[in-house]
C-alpha cells in the first residue's frame, strides 16, 4: 500500500537581515507569540529547531536490532525528559496562582514615598501564589496547615514582593528554628509518614516550643483549611517600615482582605473534595469572569509607640508571635488588587515566580524582626538554588520599571539578557547613571551599639495573652468545640503521650478550660502548667527553678542568652547618639 503523504505545512517567511541583531530582535518578540501560538500553527522540531516526520520515531539497526546512538531525536527527547523537573519548593511545594492588577484608591504619601502608594489611581500588574506550606507538590490543597500568599508587585521604582501567610503569627520567632520546624513537618526519616498518619515529630516540636501557641490555636481552629485561595486574607506577620519623602519613618503591617470574605471547610468535608480543590476554584472562577479581589491595608506605629507597647503591654513588635491589636492600631486601606488573568503555562508563569521579601522598593525598609532578617538571605538563596542565578531574567520574574536599569550581573547559568557590550564593571568612559539618594540610613534604621550575644527568646506570661483572646473573646462555642475535636484527632496520631501531656499543659496557660476539654477528648491528664518543664527549644521565664529555665538545660557560664527585653524595642531603642528619636 503506498505511503500517504503528509499535508506540507507553510513555514514562516523571515526578513531578509541576516544579522545576528535582527535574530536576537526576533527572540525578544517571540516569546509572547509562543505562549499564544495554536498547536495548528506549529511543525515539529527538535530542540534546534530541526523539523521532524513524526515523534514516535526512532531509529534502529534492521527491524528488530538496537537503537543507533546517531538518533539525536531520540536522544534529544530522553535527556530533556530526564532533566525537565526543578527541584519543588522546600516549603510551599503545593499551591496556585494567577495574574492582574493593584490600583492605588487611598494614597499614603505622608506615611511613605513609595510610588505606587503615592497616587491615586496608580496601578501596577501583580502575580499572586497562594500554597499549603509543608506539603509536598502533589499533596492536598486542603490540608490543614497554614497558607501561603505571596504577590509581586512589578512597581515603576521596582519589584515589591509582599510573602505572606494567611495566619497573621507563625510557630517560631527564633530563626534557627525554622529548618528544625520544617522538617517536623514533613516525612518522618524512618517511618517515611507524615503526620497525615504520625504525628509525632509535629507535636514533639510544638510541645517544646510553647510560643506557637497562637498559631497552633489558628490551625486547629477554622482558619486551619480555608475554603480555596479566594476566601481567605493575607497578612505580612513580620513588622516593615515606611519611610516618606522627609525621611520620617514608622513601623507597619500589611494586611490583604479578601473582599469576597473568608470561609472556611470543615476537616470531615475536607477529605470529600478533590486534591487540587483550591487551584480548580481559583482558576474557573477567573475563567468565568468573577475575579477575586482583595483589599491591601496597613497598621502603623511609631517608634515610641513600639517602645510603650512593649513598656506597657508586653506587645514586642519585632516577634512574629505577636499581634498588634487593631482597636489600638487600626487598618488603613491603601488600595486593592484583582485577580483577573490565569496563567497560559503554569510550570512557566506559576511554578517558576520567585518571591522574594527583601524585594522592597524606595519607601519600604525591613524592621530589625529577626526572622525576617533570615528570610531576606534565604529566599533569594533557594531561588538560586531551584531556578538558577538569573531567575530574575524569566519573564514572570522580570521587573517592569520606569526606566531602563542596568548592572554589574553577568553570565552565568541562562544568562538571557546579558547587557550587551556595556561594561561589567564601574566604567570611567562609559558611566552608568545612578538614582538621588533618599533613604538615610542613619535615620532610617536607628544606631545599634552593644557587644555580640547570643540570644534565644523566652516563653513568658505576655505570649498567652493573645491566644487567650482568641479562644475567650473571639471564638463562638461551636468554633471552641470544632478546634477541640481537631487538635484531640491529632493528638490520637502522636506515639508518645508525653508530648500531648506537655502540650496539654501549654494550653492550661492559655485557659484552663481548653485543658480540660482535651484531656476529656484524648484520655490523656496534661500537666498543670509548663512552671514545672524544661524546653529544648526556649528558655522557660514561667519556671522559678533554675535548673528548668534555659532551653535544653545550656550552659550560661559564658553568657545566658536571656535578653531582658526578650527581643522587644525597650525605652530608649530609638534614640540616636545625640539623644534624639528617630522616625515619625
Amino acid at each position: 500500500m503506498a505511503r500517504r503523504r503528509s499535508t506540507p505545512v507553510e513555514l514562516p517567511v523571515f526578513d531578509a537581515d541576516y544579522s545576528f541583531t535582527a535574530h536576537a530582535a526576533s527572540q525578544f518578540i517571540n516569546y509572547e507569540k509562543d505562549r499564544q501560538v495554536k498547536s495548528k500553527d506549529t511543525v515539529y522540531a527538535t530542540s534546534n529547531g530541526v523539523p521532524m516526520p513524526h515523534p514516535y520515531e526512532t531509529q534502529r539497526v534492521g527491524e528488530n536490532g538496537p537503537l543507533l546512538l546517531q538518533d539525536f531525536h531520540l536522544l534529544d527527547l530522553l535527556s530533556h525528559f530526564d532533566r525537565e523537573r526543578v527541584p519543588e519548593r522546600v516549603v510551599h511545594a503545593k499551591g496556585g496562582g494567577a495574574h492582574g492588577f493593584f490600583e492605588c484608591t487611598d494614597p499614603i504619601p505622608e506615611l511613605t514615598q513609595f510610588g505606587l502608594f503615592g497616587t491615586k489611581g496608580k496601578k501596577c500588574p501583580v502575580t499572586a501564589r497562594f500554597s499549603t506550606v509543608g506539603g509536598e507538590s502533589g499533596s492536598h490543597d486542603l490540608a490543614r496547615d497554614p497558607r501561603g500568599f505571596a504577590v509581586k508587585f512589578r512597581t515603576e521604582d521596582g519589584i515589591w514582593d509582599m510573602v505572606a501567610n494567611n495566619t497573621p503569627v507563625f510557630f517560631l520567632r527564633d530563626p534557627v528554628k525554622f529548618p528544625h520546624f520544617i522538617h517536623t513537618q514533613k516525612r518522618d526519616p524512618s517511618t517515611h509518614l507524615t503526620h497525615a498518619d504520625d504525628s509525632t515529630m509535629f507535636w514533639d516540636y510544638l510541645c517544646n516550643n510553647p510560643e506557637s501557641v497562637h498559631q497552633v490555636m489558628i490551625l486547629m481552629g477554622d482558619r486551619g483549611i480555608p475554603d480555596g485561595f479566594r476566601f481567605m486574607h493575607g497578612y505580612s506577620g513580620h513588622t516593615l517600615k515606611l519611610v516618606n519623602k522627609a525621611g520620617d519613618w514608622v513601623y507597619c503591617q500589611v494586611h490583604m482582605k479578601s473582599m469576597q470574605g473568608a470561609k472556611f471547610i470543615t476537616q470531615e468535608d475536607s477529605a470529600k473534595l478533590s486534591p487540587d480543590y483550591s487551584q480548580k476554584d481559583l482558576y474557573e472562577a477567573i475563567a468565568r469572569g468573577d475575579y477575586p479581589k482583595w483589599t491591601v491595608e496597613v497598621q502603623t506605629m511609631t517608634p515610641k509607640q513600639a517602645e510603650d507597647v512593649w513598656e506597657k503591654q508586653r506587645i514586642n513588635v519585632f516577634d512574629l508571635t505577636h499581634v498588634w491589636p487593631q482597636g489600638q492600631f487600626p487598618r488603613k486601606k491603601v488600595g486593592e488588587f484583582t485577580l483577573n488573568e490565569n496563567a497560559i503555562n503554569y510550570f512557566a508563569e506559576i511554578e517558576q515566580v520567585a518571591f522574594n521579601p527583601a524585594h522592597m522598593p524606595p519607601g519600604i525598609e525591613p524592621s530589625a524582626d529577626p526572622v525576617l532578617q533570615s528570610r531576606l538571605f534565604s529566599y533569594p538563596d533557594t531561588h538560586r538554588h531551584r531556578i538558577g542565578v538569573n531567575y530574575q531574567q524569566l519573564p514572570v520574574n522580570a521587573p517592569r520599571t520606569g526606566f531602563i536599569f542596568a548592572n554589574f550581573q553577568r553570565d552565568g547559568s541562562m544568562a538571557f539578557y546579558n547587557q550587551g557590550a556595556r561594561p561589567n564593571y564601574l566604567s570611567s568612559i562609559d558611566p552608568i547613571r545612578f538614582r538621588t539618594r533618599t533613604i538615610d540610613l542613619d535615620k532610617t534604621h536607628s544606631h545599634f551599639t552593644g557587644q555580640a550575644i547570643t540570644f534565644l527568646s523566652e516563653i513568658r506570661p505576655e505570649d498567652f495573652s493573645a491566644p487567650r483572646a482568641l479562644w475567650q473573646k473571639v471564638w463562638d462555642e461551636p468554633a471552641r468545640e470544632r478546634f477541640i475535636k481537631n487538635t484531640a484527632g491529632k493528638m490520637e496520631l502522636c506515639r508518645e503521650k508525653e508530648f500531648i501531656k506537655r502540650q496539654i499543659a501549654i494550653f492550661r496557660e492559655v485557659d484552663p478550660d481548653i485543658a480540660a476539654r482535651l484531656e476529656k477528648a484524648t484520655g490523656v491528664k496534661g500537666y498543670d502548667g509548663i512552671a514545672g518543664l524544661s524546653f529544648n527549644g526556649t528558655h522557660n521565664g514561667m519556671t522559678k527553678d533554675p535548673k528548668l529555665r534555659y532551653a535544653n538545660g545550656v550552659s550560661v557560664a559564658g553568657g545566658s542568652s536571656v535578653a531582658t527585653s526578650n527581643g522587644a524595642p525597650s525605652r530608649g531603642t530609638h534614640k540616636d547618639l545625640n539623644g534624639v528619636t528617630n522616625g515619625a
